[in-house]
This record gives structure tokens, C-alpha cells and sequence, in this order.
């Protein structure tokens, strides 16, 4: 049977992963009432493990140290709970791989080297260089979300990000190019980051370390 986090969890959870949201993006992420989710919040505010912050006309719920450790904490008892430690283990070692396939396309989508500047930015001229990134970024779709469904089937908050990154890649096929790393919206980028960082945070892993 698959394991679901309480609201209280994924409240916490969702402001690591999501990385600055308000508190209806993390509501919408795992649906939860909004109002659950704001309650939960601002009890975690009062304990020191987020706080709401704002820069200039955008505000949100970020971690502070502490949070991330009473994050960590229990996610690894959700681990142990649910009896799932060593499948997610597995998930994350054939994730690795696939993960540097997807970062080295992203980085092409972003830098084309020339014979005078190794770091040149791409300005998507070349045709054929912007193909060969998508090429690559369809060809991870499958794995990835055969990886996102063994992981759903045994923690549920796992749930949603295969299909996320298929409508992002949808859309990107259609010409909407934005949706490969545009940071204002779930683009392929974003969603492969988040998950990244919702399997480090899961095991523990320091990011970096897995690369």
C-alpha cells in the first residue's frame, strides 16, 4: 500500500522542495486545503523551522536551518515507517545516471561553445544543436517516469512530477521553448530539480554529492 505523508509533513516538505513558495503552491502541489496548509506554517514559524519572506513584490516560506534538519528527520522516519528505505535507495542509484544525461543537456541548451568562447551563450540559431538537447530530453521522459511511478507506488508525494514534466516537454514540442528551464513556471528544468531535491532531502544526501 502506498504511504502518504501527513499535511503537517508535506507542508514542511513542500516549502524545501518548491523552493520559496507561498503557501497556496505548496496547497496545490499535494492538494491540500490552503488553509491547512497556512496553519501548519505559521505553527512552524513559531517553532523557528521556516519564516515568510519578502523581496520586492514576491513573498514566500523558506527553511531555515533547523527546518531542514526537523525536514530531514521525518522524512527518514517516514522511510522507516512506510518499510521503503532500500527501494528508494535503488530509485536514487538509477537516477544518477539519468540525471547527468539531463544536466548536460540542459547546460548545451544554455551554453554553445565557439572556437573563441567555450561559454558562449546560446542563442538558439543552430537548429540542430537545440534538437539534439530535445532529442535528449524526450529520451529521459520514459525512464523518468517509470522511476516517478515506482517511487509513487510506495511514498505518494512522489505522485505528479512524471506528469508535470510531460506536459513541460509538450509544450516545448510545440514550440513554447520557454518551458524547457524557465524558472517562472514547472518547465522541464524546474520539475528535474525539484524531484532531485525531493530524493536527496528523502536520504539524506547533501546535494552535491551524488553528482
Amino acid at each position: 500500500m502506498t504511504f502518504r505523508s501527513t499535511p503537517e509533513d508535506l507542508a514542511l516538505h513542500g516549502v524545501r522542495v518548491l523552493g520559496f513558495p507561498t503557501a497556496s503552491r505548496v496547497a496545490a502541489r499535494y492538494r491540500l486545503a490552503v488553509d491547512t496548509v497556512t496553519e501548519a506554517l505559521l505553527d512552524f514559524e513559531a517553532r523557528g523551522w521556516v519564516r515568510n519572506l519578502t523581496f520586492v513584490d514576491s513573498s514566500g516560506w523558506s527553511l531555515s536551518d533547523a527546518g531542514r534538519i526537523e525536514n530531514e528527520r521525518r522524512l527518514a522516519e517516514e522511510l522507516d515507517r512506510a518499510g521503503v528505505r532500500d527501494a528508494v535507495v535503488r530509485a536514487h542509484a538509477e537516477f544518477v545516471p539519468l540525471n547527468r544525461r539531463f544536466g548536460v543537456a540542459c547546460t548545451d541548451w544554455q551554453v554553445r561553445p565557439t572556437r573563441l568562447d567555450p561559454m558562449a551563450f546560446n542563442d538558439h540559431t543552430d537548429w540542430r544543436w537545440d534538437e539534439r538537447v530535445l532529442k535528449t530530453l524526450t529520451s529521459v521522459e520514459a525512464s523518468f517516469r517509470q522511476l516517478c511511478a515506482g517511487l509513487a507506488d510506495r511514498l505518494a508525494r512522489f505522485d505528479g512530477y512524471a506528469d508535470r514534466y510531460s506536459t513541460a516537454l509538450r509544450k516545448v514540442n510545440m514550440g513554447q521553448r520557454a518551458w524547457v528551464d524557465a524558472h517562472d513556471r514547472d518547465s522541464c528544468h524546474i520539475l528535474w530539480i525539484q524531484f532531485h531535491e525531493d530524493l536527496l532531502a528523502t536520504l539524506g544526501i547533501p546535494r552535491g554529492s551524488d553528482m
